[in-house]
């Protein structure tokens, strides 16, 4: 199967096209695809879902995907990379964390929230008219409309992933509290929650295995190893920074605990996973 590359930290593009099979492709990069116009048939993994206009689908690095035209359609390709990644500031990208490790990887619309629809459109629209924009402020308008979308991205996968987690026993799940305040470890006690959703700890842990398959605290230690991962590979991050983003006393103490649970330091991770990256690339 084609693996598809990016040269560029981002890009944007206006597609035209009649009817035909698309090939499956694999991207090295991230993927927004707007339909402006047309009907057809997405594929992602080999799962198949319809498409219509004002729909914006969403293809991660590595997933296999492709379309079927039934009907003349307009599409919009924002693509960015891990390079376009790593100049964002460290608050933006904490916003994306759902979609870096909560999306389901499925075809459909991303869109839950019908008032965005709209904008999302008027925001495309606009991307494809800064592509023609000449000079460094058509750069820049370009920059904080891209932003934008993927945020707005972001934010509906989340209330997806929150309205998929909830359970009627809890004013909010539990999951969402935790991804809420991975950043924060003290909010994670079990007491914490405890008191949050005004259960006691017992309840609170026992609720959660069962839910879940796993202990609250080794739930907490995977997903916050999840993003780190990700902080390595997408981010320059220095580790001192990491560590104390995520709660650790200092960067022996993240290295150690990350070593104890991938077996590699975090240094020996990030350059591992981008030559990798860069020879699936080649």
């Amino acid at each position: 199967m084609r693996l598809k590359n990016l040269h560029r930290p981002y890009e944007i593009e206006l597609l035209e096209a009649d009817q035909f099979k698309a090939r499956q492709f694999k991207n090295s990069f991230f993927e927004l695809v707007y339909v402006l116009e047309g009907t057809g048939i997405q594929i992602i993994n080999d799962v198949e879902l319809p498409y219509g206009s004002d729909k914006l689908f969403l293809l991660f690095p590595q997933d296999r995907h492709g379309f079927e035209i039934s009907e003349k359609t307009r599409f919009a390709f924002i693509r960015f990379n891990e390079s376009y990644l790593r100049t964002q500031p460290k608050e933006w990208l904490q916003k994306l964390e759902y979609i870096f490790h909560n999306y389901d990887h499925l075809p459909g619309c991303i869109l839950k929230t019908v008032t965005d629809k709209p904008l999302v459109r008027s925001l495309v629209e606009a991307l494809l008219r800064e592509q023609q924009s000449p000079g460094s402020s058509g750069v820049e308008v370009t920059q904080q409309l891209l932003n934008t979308v993927i945020t707005i991205a972001a934010r509906n996968i989340a209330l997806i992933q929150h309205a998929e987690a909830y359970h009627p026993a809890l004013p909010l799940s539990l999951l969402g509290y935790v991804h809420q305040h991975i950043h924060s470890p003290e909010e994670l006690r079990v007491e914490k929650l405890a008191a949050y959703f005004h259960r006691s700890p017992n309840y609170v842990s026992q609720f959660f295995k069962r839910e879940t398959g796993e202990t609250l605290q080794n739930y907490v230690n995977h997903y916050r190893l999840a993003l780190i991962e990700s902080r390595l590979l997408y981010t320059n991050a220095r580790l001192d920074d990491i560590a104390a983003e995520f709660g650790f006393t200092d960067s022996s103490h993240l290295n150690k605990t990350f070593k104890k649970l991938k077996g590699l330091s975090p240094s020996q991770y990030r350059r591992s996973a981008r030559v990798t990256r860069h020879i699936a690339a080649v």
